[in-house]
């Protein structure tokens, strides 16, 4: 995530700039269970190929409104208006062969805060008893910086938002759950079949100098400084019908930038969206094609190929187009190809580690045991990412000292272990709570000869190549030959970022929150988990992550009332539409409305664009779709200071059908004298297209 500044004294600075992001025992672990040494146990999956699949899909968009967005860290940055619904897209397969199933979601969000998956867990424990647990729940975020936030329960990542939004909370909880229940629901056999292709012109390191850091033994394997493989499962049932993808690409989800105020799912979405109108997705069934574009080891991987100055791309729509209809085009090519079928059964491993107490045995850190430290931001990330720069700059590390800032930093608050970071704000010594979550999930997941690593971090490239190398020398003898960083997964805690771009403290380095050996701990525990997969044991569940859910504070404002001129109504036109357009112009409709936190609409649209078939009216566009937008504005209207602007935008596709359309606007007002929320509807004019 890329944050910008605002001058203020150095915690505050700290606090409000940085703050919106982007278990091991303390013992000293058994060197002999480290081994990569030992026989697989017999496999009875060994030759399967067959597996019950199910794919769900659900809206898990927020407040529409007056909400701060998660991603940039900037305060002004409120939500006022739909580009397109944030989704939540889930799959269960299961393993006849072993009995065993897991779940994946890839979920619109900036980030899976550790809050959320709790509340899932927990309703799906409610409504399946043990079916589903921490265990084989995976919940990914494709991180999107243009959705609401608040829905974490850790001050740190709740503060440029001006607090926990429980409204968001329960939608992104509710919707998650729900898509996951129509996934249970839609169990079918069938079959997955995997391809993988190289996409070379969509992403590029947005941190060089800190990669080239790396080993030039280690880098010399590579081609590229990014990831650059796209990796697709395509799901398809036993009786010919095609149930979904996923597919994990690591690239940032910044093709917007700090300026939009439009909910977006960014290119993710976007090829989401593209892929899904292409095999006729219907949004309000139960039962219908999922496609997701999952996140993977992006930590430093941009988008923006072009540049941009605002976090974003050159051009916010564009940008998005750009990079989802590159990542599109490949995964509809993988699709129409993809042949070989997955090969095995379903396993999982899972455990919380103390992230802030880890011994790290020699044989995974330069040689002498080490240990991470209590979470911390350093300078540089107040500095901002590359193609989003903030206060100061980066690379201000205690490594080779640059300003008086980091003088001051690195010789008073710079704690030993936390090597050449200059500390911004120490988020694991907060009271009465850390500012950041400590016990944190660690999770491997076999699906058939692929392997998830689901990580609750930004890795970056290199740290993703580190841990997928090691995982497969661990399981390669049950049959595994790709594994694959399932990032930002289950929970968040910053970066990671390796040994060596850790001292350079470019904004990766100095958002990693454990200290420099953080990655060499998570191999070891990522270790520990894909050896017990592999030798048929068991793990140790960890320590209890903190349950924050009544411990939470806002300053967030609901809805008092809303209101509009006396001698309009709730629906009613500001400025109607013309009598004709042609096909590439915009129809824009301004409605007098009320605020969209009245009700979110899940499920449903704030905006219809409908075409006239006979005596009836047949929809054809709602907020979801890419050449709609949904904008509110507050207005206002003198003495009473509560009316709303509702704008609705439709670009004529160039293959719209020739015929009479309007355009309705749904929406709720919440009145002043009796505090109910009521339900209205306006229409345009009709007009023609021709």
């Amino acid at each position: 995530m890329q944050r910008r500044p605002i001058s203020s004294p150095r915690l505050l600075a700290a606090v409000v700039l940085a703050l919106a992001l982007g278990a091991c025992d303390t013992q000293a672990p058994d060197e002999d269970s480290l081994s990569t040494q030992g026989a697989a146990l017999v496999d009875p999956c060994s030759t399967n190929q067959s597996f019950q699949i199910g794919a769900g899909l659900y809206d898990i968009t927020g407040p529409a409104a007056e909400v701060g967005m998660m991603g940039y860290g900037m305060v002004g940055q409120k939500t006022a208006g739909i580009h397109q619904r944030l989704r939540s897209r889930a799959f269960v397969i299961s393993s006849p062969c072993n009995g065993k199933r897991a779940v994946f979601v890839s979920a619109d969000l900036g980030q899976v805060f550790q809050g959320v998956r709790q509340q899932v867990v927990e309703k799906l424990r409610a409504t399946y008893g043990n079916l589903y647990t921490d265990e084989n729940v995976l919940l990914s975020a494709t991180h999107t910086h243009s959705g609401p936030g608040g829905h974490s329960h850790y001050a740190l990542y709740n503060l440029t938002v001006l607090g926990y939004d429980k409204q968001g909370f329960d939608a992104i909880v509710d919707g998650i759950y729900q898509s996951i229940v129509r996934a249970h629901n839609n169990l079918a056999p069938g079959s997955i079949r995997v391809a993988s292709g190289d996409l070379l012109d969509a992403s590029i390191n947005r941190s060089p100098e800190a990669y080239l850091r790396n080993p030039a033994t280690e880098r010399a394997q590579y081609a590229h400084d990014t990831d650059k493989r796209m990796t697709l499962l395509r799901l398809q049932a036993d009786d010919g019908r095609e149930l979904g993808l996923i597919n994990w690409f690591a690239v940032h989800a910044t093709s917007m930038g700090n300026d939009n105020l439009l909910i977006s799912g960014d290119n993710k979405g976007y090829a989401s969206y593209l892929f899904e109108k292409l095999k006729g997705t219907n949004y309000t069934a139960q039962s219908t094609f999922v496609a997701a574009f999952a996140q993977s080891n992006e930590g430093d991987v941009t988008p923006n190929i072009y540049g941009g100055t605002n976090g974003g791309g050159a051009n916010d729509f564009e940008s998005v187009e750009l990079s989802a209809r590159k990542q599109f085009n490949l995964a509809k090519t993988l699709y129409d190809t993809a042949s070989t079928r997955l090969t095995g059964g379903v396993d999982f491993r899972h455990a919380y580690v103390a992230m802030d107490a880890v011994q790290v045995a020699p044989g995974y850190t330069d040689g002498l045991w080490r240990t991470t430290c209590e979470a911390a931001i350093g300078d540089s990330m107040l500095a901002g990412a590359e193609d989003g720069p903030g206060y100061g700059h980066e690379g201000s590390t205690c490594e080779s000292i640059q300003d008086v800032w980091s003088i001051f930093n690195c010789t008073l608050f710079t704690t030993p272990c936390q090597g050449e970071k200059p500390i911004a704000l120490e988020m694991g010594t907060m009271q009465p709570y850390p500012w950041t979550p400590e016990a944190l999930p660690l999770q491997v997941v076999r699906l058939g000869n692929v392997a998830l690593v689901a990580l609750p971090f930004e890795p970056t490239t290199m740290a993703g190549r580190r841990v997928r190398k090691q995982v497969l020398a661990q399981l390669s003898s049950l049959g595994v030959d790709q594994v694959l960083i399932a990032g930002l997964s289950n929970a968040y805690a910053g970066y990671l970022a390796t040994r060596e771009e850790y001292a350079k403290q470019d904004y990766e380095g100095a958002s990693t929150h454990f200290g420099p050996w953080t990655l060499a701990a998570v191999q070891q525990e990522v270790d520990k988990l894909a050896i017990a997969m592999r030798t048929g044991a068991t793990v140790a569940p960890g320590p209890t992550p903190r349950d924050l859910r009544n411990n939470q504070t806002t300053v967030q404002t609901g809805v008092v009332y809303d209101d509009k001129p006396l001698t309009a109504s709730f629906g009613g036109l500001v400025t109607d539409a013309r009598a004709s357009y042609l096909r590439g112009e915009t129809v824009s409709v301004k409605f007098w409305g009320g605020h969209p936190k009245n009700n979110l609409r899940r499920q449903g649209s704030f905006l219809q664009v409908q075409l006239k078939s006979g005596t009836s009216w047949v929809t054809v566009a709602n907020d979801w779709d890419w050449e709609t937008k949904y904008r509110w504005q507050r207005y206002d209207c003198v003495p009473t200071y509560g009316c709303s602007h509702v704008t609705t935008e439709w670009k004529i596709p160039a293959n719209a059908t020739p015929g009479i359309y309007r355009i309705r606007h749904d929406g709720d007002w919440k009145s002043g004298w009796d505090g109910l929320i009521r339900a209205y509807s306006g229409t345009s004019r009709e007009f023609t297209v021709n």
